[in-house]
Order: C-alpha cells, then structure tokens, then sequence
C-alpha cells in the first residue's frame, strides 16, 4: 500500500466517522480505531491542547482509565516535545529518547516503538496523533506520511468539533496568550506602540478535504504554470544582472520550480484525498521535517529557498497575493516580516507604520538605511516571532533594547506609554530650539546638519531647525528602484531636494552603491570575489569604471542646481587623483551644458568624504583642490580597526571612544589648519552625546547627524565650554585609558549635562 492508499483509506473512513451523530468523545473514540486497524498500530492516541495542557482524549491500546486524566505541558514527554518543536518523532525505542516520561496510568511499559506527530491548526501544535507498537522498530515512510496527513485533516475536524478551547484553537495557549518578550539586534533605535500586523498575512486553509479531487490537481496545475511564469520573467529581466548571488538564487528557484519530484508529491497529497492549498502545505510539512535533520548550512539554505517557494506557490494557488501595504494600514502598526526591501518598506503609509520587527534582517541591509531615514524602529533577528504572534497583537517595541513586549499586562502598557510620552515631551523640547543657533558656552558656533536621502526626509529640516543637508544619501533612489534611475528622474529628486532646502545648503553625496550595497542591475564578476564587499568595487571605485553612470549623475546635478550653489562630494577616496577623475566629469558636463546654452549653478563647491584611512597620508595633496571635507565615521572605523561592524561578535571591538580613532581623527583636525577647507563629521557618531563631545573636543565644528539627534545635539552644544573640554581632552589623549568613555561621562555629568 502506497502512502497515498494509506491516507486515503483513513480519510474515507474519518469522514465516515465525523459526518455520524455521535458526540465529540465517540467521534474520536472511532478515530483512534480506525488509524490503529488502517496502520495495523497497536497503540493510537489523541492528546489535544486543554488550558495550556496537552491532554489524553482518546486512546486504542492503552488503559482507558487514562484518558483525560493523563496531562503534561508542552516540552514535557515525548508527545510534548513534538508539540513543542512541531515536528514529528520516529523512534524503534522510545525509553531511549532523552526526553522519554514514563507515565505508569497508561499501562504503555509494555511498548517499545513510537511515533508522532504534530497535530496543527493556524501554524501551531494543538494536539498530537500517536502510535504506538509492542515490537522495537522505525515506522515506515509511508505510514508516518499517512500519520501527517491524517493529523492535517484532523486540525480541522477537531477544531470545527470544537474540541479545543478557543483561545487553544487560535495557536496560542493560555500561557502563549499572555505577555511575552522576545529579543533580538537593534537596528534602527527607537520606541514604538502599535499592533501586529503581517507583511506578508498567513494564507489560512478553511479546506481541508477535497470534494473533486481533479478540479484540485488542476487548481495545482495552474498555479504551477503561474509560478513558473513569475520565476522566468524575473530571471530573464535585465535588471537582475549577470553573475553574482542574484543569479544564483533565481537559478536555485527555477531548479525548484520545475522539480517533477516536488509537483509529483503535491500530487500524491491531493490524490489522498486534499485539497490544493492542503497538499502544498502537507509536502511542505514534509520539507520542514527535512531541513531539521540538515547539518550542512549550504543545503539548509537550499531547503529555505524550497519553502519561500511553497510560500509563493499556496499564495498563487489561494488567491492571496498581496502584502499588508497593498491593504492599508488601519491603525498604529508593527509590521512583522521575515525579511523587507527598502522598496516594500516605501509601500506603507508613514503616519500608521510605527516599527518593524524582523525574524532575519542585518545591520547593513538596505532596508535599515531606509528606515533610520524614515525614523522608523527595526528589531531584527528575533526568531520565532511568527511563533508568539496574532495579527492586531499589542507590541510594544524598544529597539534600543534589542526587546519588544507582545500582549503587555495594563501595568507595563501603562510604564512603556509613560516613558513614550516622556520621549515625546523630549522631542518637543527639541523641536523649540528649532530656531534657536547652536552657539557653545564660550561663544563658538557649531554647524548641526542633518543626513537625509529622501524626497520625504527633507521636511525635517525645518521641523528640526538644523543647518542644511550635511549629507545626502544619492543612493537611496538608486536602492529602491528596480532599473537604473534615468536621468530626469534623478534630475526631478535633485531639484525637489534644493526647492524644498529653500537658502539652506545641501551637499550631495555621488552614489554609493556597489559592495554591501548591491544593486542588481550593476553587478560585475569583480564584484563576485569580494570577501569583504565593504571593501571592495563600489562607491567611487564603481562610477570611475562605469563613466556613464557618473556622467549621468553629474548632469542631473548640475541641472537641478540651475542659478543655485551645488556641493557634491565623492565617497570612499583613496587617493588623489580618483578625486580628480571624478571631478573632470563634472566639469566635462558643464562644460557640455555651457555650450547647449543651459542654465548653470552659480557656483560648484567640490568636496570628498575621508573614510579611507589612506587618504589622511596625502591630505596636504588634496586640501588645496578642495572647498570641504566630510569625514565618514562609519566606514572610516572598520577600516581602521579591521572590523566589520555588521559581524555582531565585533560589534564591541571597535569604539567609537577609543584613543586610537580620537587620535587620528584629531590628526586630520590638525591637518586642516590655515586652510580654506570646511571640515565636518557625517556619520552615526556625531550623532551620540559622549561622542559629539569628543569630536567637539578635538576641533570639529560641523556635524551632519540624523534628524532625530539634530535637537538633542544642539542642547548639548550649549551646555558645552570647548575651552574646558579641549583641555581635558589633550590631557585624557596624552595617557588614555581603554577609551575615554568614562572619562567623558564623568566631566559631562559634573556640568550637570545628561544624555538620553
């Protein structure tokens, strides 16, 4: 007997069973006998999730006495480790599992096999389907596949029974239904309040059982077709590049796509007796078994990409293509997604997207520069998360934290909305210095700018009161595009930039893209060996090679600046002469405009970013063909250090404090003096307290931060006396400590300045 012959055997006789007028106990008291003849089992059991307990409902084999009155929570026992894990258990001696309970009220001291199996409703165990045998042996695939569907259709025969309790029927238990915390990576810093929502909503199979089993293989058949539609038009679209991970990973679906073997055992599922959607999820239960038993990370990764593909094919074959954005947000939101591009993040309405929680998700993803732009808070890797939440779940999110706290009591929902207004009091505290300069106690005025990288972001500036756009990010709309942007549409960002900046100045970063911030429409084989794309074919390096994309840029800039003054900088400068080559190309497009009788900017300032710890040995070189220099602090410190500051496990080498990058940022300070070259800092660091206090420290008068530090910044700086802290920096540099970190808390709490 194929697995199929087995399941559908079962399932013919369950629906025997359930469509009779017995009561709920009788029905399973039928189950459990029908499964033990069908699988020829001695042993077959039920339990199912009772007040948070996985309780016995019915048994063949073992002592009736038992039922109901056997109960254990989830992890505990063999039956409670499947639940735990939803996963299955295939043993030939169950007293040989370490987290074997021998229960004496069973009478099951006389078996020796066991197996189980997961019993499933809204992706989570709410029962668990037992059998059991006297002789020591693994039971056979087929029948733990017949196990597994039967446990599929029983999720829905017991749930519409109800059988379970309500609050068990939604996936949760009712310790599961209270308060939880999970933690994770802090990727953009923030609180936030809201309720759950799914980027991508659960596709939910109200239908088990197939009334037409062809009418299924054919819905399947479709789905299929389009599937395989979807993966060939994006592998075939140019913006996808050639070579690279892109290629590699569409390559891997397209294998998946059109597996015969994969569409063979979906078919095998709804030949069962399943409908569609039930027999992709039934195979992809399968899969998930599978990827536990995987060592090797390459094949798990493999078995990944299979299940975001079942993902996509059950959302084709049920209709349910959209994301929440396509739906609109109705309320104050944390959106829970595996994974998010920056472009996905765009979609959503700004005044209800409050934070985002990702079960995966890196420091240097795409996404996270988005959202920090955005001003929106990111926990990522918080696994299980899809585990502990319900769409409209309160969250309250401290991605500062690295925590959010799912369903809170009234007691801490109440301390987090006291410390969210206390931040709020805060941030309009701020917002009254909008119009006030930043001078220093001593008198010394300080330059606060912002970062930006948006059309949107450019409100902040007045609402912020900072000294103009220290820092804008080109490369965002580089990021968020599928295709190379065209030049009018570069050239329409540009100009809403200047328009919207007003007589506030704005300094355009070329485009940085390339390395750790691929796009696919610009990938290169060079690109592919790079070990460390930090420190690779990018940023400069990549317009230099690739003229026509600088060339491009250039003009639009210089259109957009039409009767304005421009300033653009060039990043990740090494050395001198890739600053001149890539001013030459501005300068070949002015003059290329001169001649059409354009209108030109009243003025180009040309600057470049100091990141690369190179280019401080030849900075005498360069100051003379430079109007500004702006040094990069988040590049320039894993360079400095050799530490990628996305590898969590170095994300404590490298301080920003620490005497070596004071000291050479106070070198480049000095370097500077008598020259006409504006110097800043553009970076996270000019950004936090102690630190912003150390730059000032040293010399740095000009600070491009975050709009969301411009406030806080500017109390500091009038807080400060640079005369007093000068002084005390020369002497902490002189013999330092590990880092001036202390040092610098203890002279700002002195003055009395605090720090959030």
């Amino acid at each position: 007997m194929t697995a199929a012959d087995a399941a559908r055997q079962i399932l013919t006789r369950l629906h025997e069973v359930m469509a009779s007028r017995l009561h709920a106990q009788g029905k399973l008291d039928r189950v459990v006998d029908t499964i033990g003849q069908s699988l020829d089992s001695e042993v077959c059991s039920i339990y199912l999730l009772r007040e948070g307990m996985l309780e016995l409902f019915a048994t063949r084999g073992l002592n009736q006495s038992a039922v109901h009155v056997t109960r254990m929570a989830i992890g505990e026992g063999l039956t409670g480790t499947i639940a735990a894990n939803v996963e299955t258990l295939n043993l030939a001696e169950a007293k040989a599992h370490p987290d074997f309970q021998y229960r004496p009220e069973t009478g099951e001291e006389k078996f020796h096999s066991f197996a189980g199996v997961p019993i499933v409703y809204r992706e989570r165990a709410v029962g668990v389907l037992c059998v059991q045998h006297v002789d020591p042996r693994r039971y056979e695939d087929i029948e733990i596949e017949a196990l597994q569907t039967t446990a599929m259709v029983l999720s829905e025969l017991i749930a519409n029974a109800e059988l379970i309790d309500e609050e068990d029927a939604s996936g949760l238990s009712s310790e599961q239904s209270g308060p939880q915390t999970v933690t994770g990576l802090t990727l953009v810093k923030g609180l936030a309040m809201g309720h759950a929502v799914y980027h991508q909503p659960r596709v939910q199979i109200t239908q088990v059982m197939a009334d037409d089993i062809e009418a299924e293989r054919q819905r399947v058949y479709r789905a299929f077709d389009r599937m395989r539609e979807q993966i060939d038009t994006m592998a075939s679209q140019a913006e996808f590049g050639v070579g690279g991970e892109h290629e590699e990973v569409l390559q891997t679906y397209k294998m998946f796509a059109y597996d015969e073997g994969w569409s063979r055992r979906i078919n095998e599922a709804i030949d069962s007796g399943l409908t569609a959607e039930a027999a992709i999820e039934r195979v992809q239960q399968r899969t998930r078994m599978r990827m536990r038993e995987i060592d090797d990370p390459l094949l798990a990764d493999r078995m990944h990409d299979l299940e975001d593909l079942s993902n996509r094919l059950l959302r084709i074959v049920s209709g349910q293509l959209g994301t929440a954005a396509s739906q609109g947000l109705r309320r104050d939101t944390v959106l829970i997604a595996r994974n998010l591009g920056p472009a996905e993040l765009l979609e959503y309405d700004r005044r209800r997207l409050k934070g985002v929680i990702l079960e995966e998700g890196s420091l240097t993803a795409h996404v996270v520069i988005v959202a920090r732009a955005m001003g929106i808070p990111v926990l990522g890797q918080a696994r299980g998360i899809r585990g502990l939440v319900r769409d409209g779940d309160e969250i309250l999110l401290d991605a500062g934290a690295a925590s959010a706290t799912i369903r809170p009591t009234a007691s801490v929902a109440e301390a987090f909305a006291t410390r969210f207004a206390k931040s709020k009091e805060r941030q309009a505290a701020y917002a009254a210095l909008r119009d006030v300069e930043p001078f220093t106690r001593c008198g010394t005025r300080i330059q606060v700018m912002m970062n930006a990288g948006l059309r949107d972001d450019m409100s902040a500036l007045a609402m912020t009161g900072a000294d103009g756009v220290g820092l804008f990010r080109t490369e965002f709309q580089f990021l968020v595009s599928a295709t190379l942007p065209a030049r009018e549409k570069q050239l329409r960002l540009y100009r809403d930039v200047l328009e919207a900046a007003g007589d506030k100045p704005v300094i355009f970063r070329t485009v940085d893209i390339g390395g750790d911030k691929a796009v696919p429409y610009l990938q290169s084989e060079e690109s592919q060996f790079d070990e460390n794309p930090a420190m690779g074919w990018r940023a400069l390096r990549m317009a230099l090679e690739r003229e026509g994309l600088l060339k491009v840029q250039a003009r639009a800039l210089l259109e957009a600046s039409a009767g304005r003054e421009l300033n653009v900088m060039f990043p990740m400068v090494s050395e001198p002469w890739e600053f001149d080559q890539a001013k030459a190309v501005f300068e070949d497009q002015l003059g290329y405009l001169r001649k059409q009788k354009k209108m030109l900017p009243d003025a180009v300032r040309y600057g470049a970013m100091l990141e690369v710890p190179a280019l401080a040995e030849t900075l005498d070189i360069l100051l003379p063909r430079l109007s500004f220099l702006s040094i990069g602090t988040n590049d320039l410190t894993q360079f400095l250090f050799a530490a990628d500051r996305a590898n969590p496990k170095l994300a404590q080498r490298y301080d920003w404090l620490s005497p070596a990058i004071i000291r050479f940022l106070r070198r480049v300070v000095q370097g500077t003096v008598g020259s006409n070259v504006d110097l800043g800092v553009c970076g996270e660091m000019g950004g936090r307290g102690l630190e912003a206090l150390a730059l000032m420290g040293i010399g740095i008068r000009r600070l491009s931060i975050t709009p969301a530090a411009v406030g806080p910044i500017k109390e500091l700086v009038r807080k400060v006396d640079l005369n007093e802290l000068s002084e005390a920096m020369t002497g902490w540099l002189a013999e330092p400590e590990k880092n001036l970190r202390e040092q610098l808390q203890v002279w700002a709490t002195e003055r009395g300045i605090e720090f959030d």
